[in-house]
């Protein structure tokens, strides 16, 4: 790739989008498309619509977001109907600070700085482009030059609402540039930009005693009083603040909560009415989105004091807890490794698995449910069926605690402890138990964790160790069984006569002798019993799988090996029971013989080629799974 030249194709983008013209030439922009005189609320949401979005189960999926936020779909769903739908359609809500309020590390800063970064890039689209006066310190709404009498008249002949005044430095300019000719005003197009403080502003608190007010709405530049002679003249103040420049787009509140209270007091008026005070001018029109976060006990203790009232009830609090699914947590760490320099170690299959059904066991409140451990909802949690529970139960438990997913360990603690095993030792290849030992013997250095809660989470690192040690299990039965996926079809189909047999009080015949048979009772037991299903409920069993088949030939759609998880389950838990004796002689035996190295090289070379394992990973699974099945 030429460097240079995708540098200059770059700006020249940027040069062919500017544009600048009278304010007459805008207004006939506006006629053909309106959509530049959208609310900052409205910008944000087209923005977020304009990635696509998905109906899943009954839920809307936002793409958006799918690349950087992993497992909090439901709380993603709620935040975009719920405020920024409501708001782009001027409701009411659009008048409210949008407070995000969870634990640390749940993606609160994160899901900020996507939607700063959407908008820069939004803002370059035709649909979001956005023009302003040009030469305003606050980059304000063209429209604001129509006097208040004939707005609502021009409103109807353009399709368009206008809201908010001139700044003070577009009320002298119009008469002291333009002799109040407002149809001569430039206008420009801007792009939103963080860097060069256009639509997006960012306040974060400091020590009260040495920050300013003046960092939110600006300040009197002393340097020309003697030039212009007065401190209410637009000239000798300068609209730098960061609500000033937040115009247009988006203003965040880092740790809004732990702001001195005489900062917050300028969002009262800001979201109630749309402008603020500054200096010695008039109220300042602004049209921004203002979105904070803070976690849960700041947000309790600011509640908790009646002062706060007033601010209080502006508000829209967005809970954003921690993700519950072991499949996106997974993602989470993934994505959180891939940024640093660590990438070249291999990280063993299961590894962030291991770690993440470590987290999300802890982050899970037991539920009242009969028969369900926390175990089980987890997994249900993650998409998994389990046996005796439908979806009406998940969605039970899931509306059980509204609190659940607000504590637990953090993402950031995990990456800590993997990355302290990964610079601990001179390692090619990370696997599971290398993390969860990390995983454990970080627990003492953890600063927050009670004596209590300390022991429960040894427990979850002994139950994220069990099921490790099935899925590695699980991986050997694949990588032993010539043929896996033929050899398992095989008795798939086997399995599937006999119960259609069963179920239909039929004869099976035998495809060598022809001779009519009984069902296979022996053989449907030997499989059903590797998953657990009971004497008393074998035929709740087959007959739930007839009506699986007869529902994919009514869609048209070819049931097979993959199409039911509990029974795939068993087929392979089954082939693997056949073939335990060999795997625990091959993979245990300290000088294997001249047959058995052949499998195991065989087996090695499997799981290199067909599941990501490196050389030494595979070789420490083989010993891994061959001292369990010598326990």
């Amino acid at each position: 790739m030429d460097i240079f030249k995708r540098i200059s194709e770059y700006q020249a983008e940027g040069e062919r989008l500017a544009w600048t013209g009278s304010f007459k030439e805008y207004v006939e922009r506006l006629r053909q498309d309106p959509s530049p005189a959208m609310t900052a609320h409205a910008r944000v949401y087209e923005m977020i619509e304009s990635y696509g979005v998905e109906d899943v189960g009954g839920r809307k999926s936002y793409k958006f977001f799918e690349q950087e936020i992993f497992g909090l779909d439901r709380a993603v769903e709620k935040l975009v109907e719920e405020y920024f739908h409501s708001a782009a359609r001027r409701l009411d809500v659009r008048k409210r600070i949008l407070l995000l309020m969870g634990p640390v590390s749940g993606g609160k800063s994160t899901i900020v700085t996507m939607l700063k970064k959407g908008l820069e890039r939004y803002s370059r689209t035709q649909r979001g482009a956005v023009y302003s006066i040009k030469g305003c310190p606050m980059h304000e709404d063209p429209l604001h030059l129509i006097p208040h009498e004939l707005r609502r008249e021009i409103e109807k002949e353009l399709g368009v609402r206008i809201e908010g005044n001139l700044c003070p430095s577009c009320q002298m300019r119009l008469q002291t540039e333009y002799g109040g000719q407002i149809e001569s005003v430039l206008v420009e197009r801007v792009f939103i930009s963080e860097d060069n403080r256009v639509g997006i502003g960012t306040f974060s608190p400091s020590d009260p005693k040495s920050q300013d007010i003046a960092d939110l709405t600006g300040s009197i530049d002393f340097s020309t009083i003697t030039e212009y002679g007065s401190e209410s003249d637009p000239r000798a103040y300068r609209f730098d603040g960061e609500l000033n420049k937040a115009n247009r787009g988006l203003m965040e509140f880092q740790e809004m909560l732990k702001c001195d209270e005489k900062f917050l007091w300028n969002l009262l008026s800001l979201t109630q009415e749309g402008n603020f005070k500054a200096g010695r001018f008039a109220l300042i029109s602004a049209d921004e989105l203002i979105i904070a976060h803070t976690n849960e006990s700041e947000y309790k203790a600011f509640i908790s004091n009646k002062k706060n009232e007033a601010l209080q009830s502006r508000m829209i609090v967005m809970p954003i807890p921690y993700n519950l699914k072991v499949s996106e947590e997974e993602k989470i760490y993934d994505k959180l490794i891939s940024q640093s320099d660590m990438r070249h170690i291999h990280i063993a299959p299961h590894a962030l698995k291991s770690a993440a059904i470590f987290s999300i066991l802890t982050r899970l409140k037991e539920t009242k449910k009969q028969g369900m451990d926390l175990v089980k909802k987890m997994r249900m949690y993650d998409g998994q069926e389990v046996e005796g529970f439908k979806e009406a139960d998940l969605k039970e438990m899931q509306s059980e605690y509204v609190e659940e997913g607000m504590s637990g360990i953090d993402p950031r603690y995990v990456i800590n402890r993997i990355s302290s095993a990964l610079i601990k030792q001179d390692m090619q290849c990370i696997n599971a138990l290398d993390v969860l030992r990390a995983l454990k013997d970080g627990l003492d250095q953890h600063p927050s964790i009670t004596k209590e809660e300390r022991e429960r989470y040894l427990n979850f690192i002994s139950i994220a160790r069990k099921e490790y040690d099935g899925l590695a299990k699980k991986e050997i039965q694949k990588a032993f069984v010539y043929s896996f996926e033929e050899s398992a079809r095989t008795l798939f189909e086997n399995y599937l006569d006999n119960i259609e047999a069963y179920c239909n009080w039929a004869k099976i015949k035998d495809p060598l002798t022809g001779e009519e048979l009984d069902p296979d009772e022996r053989l449907m037991r030997s499989i059903e019993e590797q998953i657990g299903v009971s004497e008393n409920a074998k035929k709740a069993f087959r007959e739930e799988i007839l009506i699986r088949i007869s529902s994919y030939s009514r869609k048209g759609k070819k049931f097979d090996f993959t199409s039911h998880e509990r029974l795939r389950e068993a087929v392979e838990k089954k082939l693997f029971t056949d073939l335990k004796d060999i795997v625990k002689i091959t993979t245990s035996t300290k000088t294997p013989d001249e047959s058995q190295l052949k499998r195991i090289n065989e087996v090695t070379k499997r799981l290199i080629d067909e599941h990501l394992y490196c050389p030494v990973c595979a070789n420490e699974l083989l010993r891994y799974v061959g001292s369990l099945l010598n326990r």
